[in-house]
């Protein structure tokens, strides 16, 4: 058979293994889940590449975190009896159960999620194909946390005309550890036995508004609107209420959860108590409407003015009329008829000039003779509907008129707010309420301080707190004025308007008049600026350096108590600032624990506006970032507690020059030529340092000009310690590797009983290191000149088997590995041998060696347990590999030395020296797995997979083929030009 042939052949032999189907796979929510205890939760799970019919079975089961490694059974769609004890009742009640979405996907319910319930969950799906391929479960887990979530709203009963407004307010809460989302929204339902709520209007958990669909022209009108006041408070607010919005109004809220697959998840859900609203139409509205006689008249013409009453049931009604000219009340009209001048027409109506009367019901007439100039302007007449009881108390008339003031209309947090209200035209006693709205925070006016008619004084309940505003003040400095003094302003919530609300009584009536002023508080925040600066941003080392923090604000600084940290954070960076040292308001200083070398060392120096830093003797641990941070109080209290504003500065670095290092070290490179088993020794020098240094010097090996990375051999530090590089840490190599200090400036590097595996490129790095403030600080560093070691190799060399050879071992298996000697050796010799590995072209790496005293080192200690000599005579040097694992791999080979001692008591000296063929040992995976990837695996996916073992399989194969068809001379064995044609540049072909 030709070599095209057996390679054709074989191949399609390995297409025709490897035809199969799909692979099962089962696929479950991913996780990690958290879901809130007592809700309803689903995981959905799903089955693809299965051959068998449209609907599978599924099973779930739980790993609890007391017991990973057990599986407890939760439910299965094919077996009654699957559930363990603890899940049996919950499944028959079917507070847990499977729903079937399609054939081959479920959801797992658990209607109400208990605190054990949290676990790893299992979906498992039985196999119904003819054979297993795949993968028939999946897990995820599920955390059960708290369900902190919260809602209130007081239950009440509205009643509102048709036009009024409405607020409705909502406190929503939480405090889930995990980061969640929170969405609010409104909801009205027609009647007490509706269950189909309308929404209203809701603030998504992405914080967009969205209004229900009958309330969507309204929501972009602006008559509908959602507040968020503060961090719990949402407040519903409907402009003018219309038939329509009579119902049961209620607050939602829903706290969401991103989970890993990126979707979104309630998981908790809570509602208010319910707000009847009730609307009531305005059918008994009035309608008024104002006409004149002659609209353009001449002076001393006569005005006449006509205004009627349009109502249903008018006859029944009472009415009184107000005559305004320019907003300015002229005369009143009683619903008997009685006329109620204002004092500048008394005196008209007594000459007749003016006349106002009731001509029906709802009909109204003024006339103004001789009319002049100060009755230009506009008129409108005013109605209002009179009760029955008003009727039979009669309509007594209040001039109540009030003005309110405030003397400090912009303030600073922590400054006092004065208002005045000053009230006009009491005949008897008032009394005064003072309220608060607080800006950009719509809701109902909050009470500050009330007076009643005796002089009682009471305080509103947020103010009755701890004083901390201070003891407020309501005086009232004459029968018509009242002062309301705020000691201590808090934040900006202490702004916004302030209004005062007068009432008097009299005759059983009370006659109540209004006004407000605004307040603008200002945070001290505000304008607050910190900004640090250096003269020198490079200081030498023990120059003294200073840092200035200067602070500024958009209010006077004057006066505020103010304290000023000061941090530090180190170079190279740390992860955060340290605290350096504080300085309070009364002059405490605070030093940090982190930096104690500051305290006693550093000087504070405060003017009015700045801080000051002073670093006396600057040293290497000074270098770094600096920055301060200044806090404020307010100006009317101790700086207690949290401050009213703070303001972190910029960053300053500061780099500190040490002295200059001047050491030197030749780079000049050099040779030396060893023979195998006597001692070497290379020098490392240098020149030019500090007096007072000391110095630090490791050794460093490169093998072969091509490798990139050296290898430590041994660090002596400034104190003489040794470190010993990974390589070279072996006791063997301890004992071999010696560093030696010859004098101040001179190393040496002295190597025992040296071997051909000790040749390469030496040299060594010098640190310089001085004593500088309590520390060893690094100056510089040099690298030597390489020194390389080359050994004298014997000229005889030993008779080892040079054939190269081929392997293949399955995982697990062991596996001998031949290198035998093919001479006797002489009686008074020694031999000593090392085993050699390489992969992809690599560096040889020593394995294992036999020295000629007959000890044994392992350079890769990992490998020991695996790696054995076996020794059936003198010469023989087999190495078995144990357990074989896919990372063995590779090109080995051995070394032959032959040593001879010169006489009694001398030193051991290389006489012969050889080096084995190569063994090219390939792994494959163990029987069963090979059997079962290539039966089973996809074509196009099995020659991805095992394309190596392909490969390995199809060279066989060739080497196979071409050794029948070419290679057999004679003895039946190998001719030499075959063996070259198979062997690469290093001696075999690698595959």
């Amino acid at each position: 058979m030709g070599l095209l042939q057996c390679l054709t052949a074989a191949f399609l032999l390995l297409l025709l293994l490897g035809l199969s189907t799909g692979q099962w796979v089962v696929t479950v929510q991913k996780g990690p889940l958290y879901r809130t205890e007592g809700s309803h939760v689903t995981l959905w799970c799903k089955v693809s590449g299965y051959q068998g019919p449209s609907e599978q079975n599924f099973q779930w089961s739980i790993y609890l975190p007391s017991a990973p490694e057990r599986e407890v059974q939760i439910v299965s769609t094919v077996d009654p009896s699957f559930p363990y004890a603890i899940y049996t009742q919950r499944v028959r009640s079917r507070g847990i159960y499977v729903e079937r979405v399609q054939g081959d996907a479920v959801l797992l319910h658990i209607t109400e999620l208990q605190d054990r319930d949290a676990g790893e969950y299992e979906c498992h799906t039985p196999n119904t194909d003819e054979r297993y391929f795949g993968s028939y479960s999946a897990k995820t887990n599920l955390s059960v946390i708290a369900d902190t979530l919260s809602t209130s709203m007081a239950p009440q009963v509205l009643t509102r005309a048709e036009g009024d407004a409405v607020e409705l307010t909502c406190e929503v809460s939480k405090s889930t550890a995990q980061h969640t989302h929170l969405s609010v929204g409104w909801y009205r339902l027609q009647g007490a036995g509706e269950h189909r709520a309308e929404e209203v209007l809701t603030l998504s958990k992405d914080f967009v508004l969205r209004p229900g669909p009958s309330y969507a022209q309204r929501f972009l009108a602006g008559d509908v609107r959602l507040n968020k006041v503060g961090n719990t408070t949402y407040t519903l607010s409907i402009g003018g209420v219309q038939p329509p919005d009579q119902g049961q109004l209620y607050c939602e809220a829903a706290e969401w959860i991103e989970d890993p697959d990126e979707t979104w998840k309630d998981i908790s859900r809570k509602q208010t108590g319910r707000t009847s609203l009730v609307v009531m139409s305005q059918d008994r509205g009035l309608s008024v409407d104002i006409a004149a006689v002659e609209s353009s008249l001449s002076e001393g013409d006569t005005l006449q003015l006509r205004c009627m009453v349009g109502a249903q049931k008018s006859s029944s009604r009472h009415f009184q009329v107000l005559w305004l000219l320019n907003s300015m009340e002229m005369v009143r009209v009683d619903p008997h008829g009685v006329l109620i001048l204002e004092e500048e027409y008394e005196e008209r109506a007594k000459l007749g000039q003016l006349r106002a009367f009731k001509q029906s019901n709802t009909a109204y007439v003024l006339t103004i003779c001789e009319v002049g100039l100060k009755d230009n302007g506009t008129y409108r007449c005013s109605v209002s509907e009179v009760t029955r009881a008003q009727m039979c108390h009669g309509l007594w008339q209040s001039r109540l008129r009030l003005s309110v003031s405030s003397s400090t209309p912009q303030v600073t947090a922590g400054d006092a707010v004065i208002l005045l209200c000053e009230v006009r035209g009491a005949a008897s006693p008032v009394s005064v309420e003072w309220w608060h709205l607080p800006p950009q925070h719509p809701g109902p006016h909050v009470l500050v301080a009330a007076m009643e008619q005796d002089g009682t004084l009471s305080l509103g309940s947020t103010y009755r707190d701890d004083g901390t505003r201070g003891s407020l003040r309501l005086e009232k400095m004459s029968p018509s004025a009242f002062t309301l003094v705020i000691p201590n302003t808090l934040d900006e919530s202490d702004g916004g308007q302030y209004g005062c609300k007068a009432t008097e009584w009299s005759r059983g009536q009370r006659w109540t008049e209004e006004g407000e002023t605004t307040v603008t508080v200002r945070s001290m925040g505000l304008g607050l600026h910190a900004t640090l600066r250096s003269r020198i941003a490079t200081v030498r080392y023990e120059q003294s350096f200073e840092l200035v923090c200067q602070v500024s604000a958009s209010y006077t600084l004057e006066r505020v108590p103010m304290s000023v940290t000061w941090l530090f954070q180190p170079s190279p960076a740390t992860s955060h600032h340290q605290e350096l040292v504080r300085l309070f308001p009364n002059g405490t200083v605070a030093w940090g624990a982190a930096q104690p070398r500051f305290q006693g060392k550093a000087q504070l120096v405060k003017a009015a506006t700045s801080f000051r830093l002073r670093i006396p003797g600057a040293t290497a641990a000074d270098e770094g970032m600096y920055q301060c941070e200044l806090e404020v109080w307010r100006r009317n209290t101790p700086p207690l507690g949290q401050p009213a504003a703070t303001a972190r500065s910029n960053a300053v670095g500061i780099k500190v020059v040490l002295p200059e290092s001047k050491l030197q070290v030749p780079t000049r490179e050099s040779s030396v030529e060893v023979a195998a088993g006597a001692d070497a020794a290379v020098e490392c020098r240098f020149l030019f340092a500090q007096n007072d240094s000391q110095f630090a010097v490791t050794w460093y090996l490169l093998p072969h000009p091509e490798d990139a990375t050296p290898l430590q051999i041994v660090r002596a530090d400034y104190s003489g310690i040794l470190e010993y590089g990974a390589v070279f840490s072996s006791p063997a190599q301890k004992s071999r590797f010696l560093n030696q200090r010859l004098s101040r400036n001179v190393f040496r590097l002295r190597i025992l009983s040296a071997n051909p595996r000790d040749q390469g490129r030496y040299y060594c790095v010098v640190e310089e290191w001085l004593w500088l403030s309590k520390s060893w600080y690094k100056l510089g560093e040099s690298t030597s000149g390489g020194t390389t070691l080359q050994f004298k190799l014997p000229e005889r060399e030993l008779h080892l088997e040079k054939a190269n050879h081929s392997i293949l071992a399955r995982e697990g298996e062991e596996v001998t590995l031949h290198c035998q000697l093919q001479e006797a050796l002489a009686p008074a010799a020694r031999l000593s041998a090392t085993w050699f590995w390489e992969r992809d072209s690599n560096r040889a790496k020593p394995l294992l060696t036999l020295h000629h005293d007959g000890a044994i080192e392992y350079p890769q200690e990992s490998l020991a347990g695996r790696l054995h000599l076996r020794r059936h005579t003198a010469g023989d040097f087999s190495l078995t590999l144990r357990r074989v694992e896919e990372g063995d791999a590779g090109l080995y080979h051995c070394q032959v030395q032959e040593w001879q001692q010169q006489s009694e008591g001398k030193d051991w000296a290389l006489r012969a020296f050889a080096r084995s063929g190569y063994t090219q040992l390939a792994t494959t995976p163990p029987e069963s797995t090979v059997v079962s990837k290539i039966c089973s695996s996809p074509p196009l996916l099995n020659f991805i997979l095992y394309l190596p073992l392909v490969l390995i399989l199809l060279l066989a194969l060739a080497a196979f083929c071409w050794y029948f068809r070419f290679g057999r001379n004679k003895k039946g064995s190998i001719t030499e030009d075959q063996l070259m044609e198979l062997q690469g540049p290093g001696g075999v072909k690698k595959t």
